[in-house]
């Protein structure tokens, strides 16, 4: 008999741009988080989310996206960008943020997820650090 041996799944873009956000936005700083759904063409995947960062009395918007190759001789190639969006009062973006949501066309508008959930694949911290390990 032939012992197999098991390969973890690759992570998902998800977690790989959870990861990418980490390197430029503290996660604990991250209020809220909207998902769209992920675009399939070719070999290749492309998702964008939403974050919310609040800073005292103004709330900042980032916008992170990421491409996935799922298939072909570059798969696993990921590449991501996190953009500064704007900024504003917090109750004026949360009602604009609302707004987007339900006015999209989008048959698949973004989802909300628990900044904690987006984040579950980020290393754990051990308290009292500075942050993750480099």
């Amino acid at each position: 008999m032939t012992a197999r041996t098991f390969a973890p799944p690759a992570p998902s873009g998800w977690d790989r741009l959870a990861q990418a956000v980490a390197q430029v936005v503290p996660p604990a700083e991250v209020d809220a988080v909207w998902l769209f759904a992920p675009l399939r063409r070719d070999a290749n995947e492309w998702g964008t989310a939403v974050l919310s960062r609040v800073e005292g009395e103004r709330r900042r918007i980032y916008t992170a996206r990421y491409i996935l190759a799922v298939r072909g001789k570059e798969r696993g190639k990921f590449d991501a960008t996190i953009q500064d969006v704007g900024t504003g009062p917090v109750e004026v973006l949360t009602r604009v943020l609302q707004d987007v949501e339900r006015r999209s066309d989008d048959e698949h508008p973004p989802t909300s997820v628990a900044p904690d959930q987006w984040f579950a694949s980020l290393p754990q911290v051990p308290a009292g650090s500075d942050g993750p390990p480099r």
